[in-house]
């Protein structure tokens, strides 16, 4: 009896410590995401131009993957509890100065602590995850998490483009900003690193191997696998795509080259995020009865993923509006297989460095977004105008540059070795 009533326990905490996180993570991908539908609204307020408005969401995620250098050690030492909650208040500060901004300085600053309060969301619940779930249920539900997360990314999607319409874009930041401070209090006060009387976690063979590592001999091991910079290169172009469609400039293509309303062009995007949950929360059950693999599970995945943003390159303003909204679902579910990702580091590297290792593998996937907004801004730049009224072919030429990546990564990735340990 006593027995059952520890793992009822065990079962409400894990529950409980999960959606604290999970809201959390909702927040980080609102951040990321919430761009698009207010990016006319942003530059012309702010006058910005194209290479401006893609430095302005792009150093979100330069700051965020400079972060992760030393939060990997940070978490795997201090633990992700105390980690998510400090940076959370800069999160808090970021989001609120951020609604505030009148120039383009203030905005930056914003989305610089919004990038460093958020870098360390993830990873430090993954971590967490670590300890209190075997690792033969880690890829179930990391997937899940990032399914709930992306629950974010639908709210910036029609929900935010309906709160821009009735109450601006500067309220509904503002109060997005406070939700963030009540999510930072929520992981304070009830989130814990790792079951009560457990050392490490749940699974008795590692908890020998949690002896501190220094932060150099971590880095030599991580970037000394060849299969790690494999995975890395992956990453970055698996997440380039999505963030050229859904974080930036997905949403002014949608307005100025098929001339969508605001309410219509975040309905789209809302597609993209509903394929992403969707697959997310069927991935993991077909890396196991299906491919037997998480390799092949995000191989599968990324091809198809460089297919679907073929199609969008070369066809989109041909498609009828119902037609494209199923491409915008079916991008969403190849996306989705990026999620597997964090399994294979699960399985790559020991618990004593999974900290290090998530984080390291998780600068190259934000960079990716980093580099690739702000490399389209560039090219949308250069064909003159303003953000809000670049012509179509300049669209066509900035999303090739992720498409011809992520072609080039999925080549490279056929010769990494696969880490899968699917039971």
């Amino acid at each position: 009896m006593t027995m059952l009533m520890s793992d009822r326990h065990l079962v409400r905490r894990r529950r409980l410590i999960f959606t604290v996180l999970a809201l959390m993570y909702i927040l980080v991908y609102f951040y990321r995401i919430s761009l698009a539908v207010v990016a006319g609204d942003i530059s012309r307020d702010l006058r910005l131009s194209p290479q401006q408005l893609g430095a302005l969401s792009s150093v979100l995620f330069y700051v965020y993957a400079v972060a992760q250098i030393p939060l990997g050690p940070m978490i795997d030492r201090l633990g992700g509890r105390m980690v998510i909650s400090a940076f959370g208040v800069l999160t808090s500060i970021g989001g609120i100065l951020f609604s505030q901004a009148d120039s383009l300085a203030l905005a930056m600053a914003g989305r610089m602590l919004i990038g460093v309060g958020t870098a360390s969301v993830l990873m430090a619940t993954l971590t967490i995850f670590s300890h209190w779930f075997p690792k033969q249920h880690f890829g179930r539900v990391s997937s899940f998490m990032v399914a709930i997360g992306n629950l974010g990314n639908l709210s910036a999607t029609a929900p935010l483009a309906l709160a821009v319409a009735a109450i601006g874009w500067r309220s509904s930041f503002l109060v997005i900003g406070m939700i963030q401070v009540l999510a930072t209090l929520l992981v304070f006060g009830l989130v814990r690193d790792r079951p009560a009387g457990s050392p490490s976690g749940p699974e008795e063979d590692e908890r020998k191997l949690v002896e501190p590592v220094g932060m150099l001999a971590a880095w030599k091991e991580i970037f000394g696998n060849r299969d790690f910079r494999l995975l890395g290169v992956i990453s970055f172009a698996w997440y380039g795509n999505y963030l050229a469609l859904q974080g930036l400039w997905g949403g002014p293509y949608l307005m100025q080259v098929l001339h969508l309303s605001r309410q219509a062009t975040g309905h789209m995007l809302m597609f993209t995020s509903l394929g992403f949950i969707v697959g997310s929360l069927l991935n993991d059950s077909i890396a196991r009865c299906f491919f037997k693999s998480y390799k092949k599970t995000l191989l599968a995945g990324q091809i198809l993923l460089f297919i679907l943003m073929s199609v969008f390159l070369l066809l989109a303003d041909a498609l009828p509006h119902s037609l494209l909204a199923v491409l915008f679902f079916v991008i969403g579910l190849a996306v989705s297989s990026g999620v597997m990702i964090y399994p294979i580091i699960r399985s790559m590297f020991p618990l004593r460095i999974v900290g290090t290792a998530l984080t390291s593998l998780n600068y190259c996937v934000l960079l990716g977004a980093a580099v690739t907004q702000q490399i389209m801004g560039v090219i949308i730049g250069s064909y003159g105008g303003i953000a809000a009224g670049a012509p179509p072919q300049a669209f066509r030429a900035a999303f090739s540059f992720p498409v011809i990546g992520l072609a080039v990564a999925i080549v490279m990735f056929l010769f990494a070795r696969d880490y899968s340990n699917i039971e």
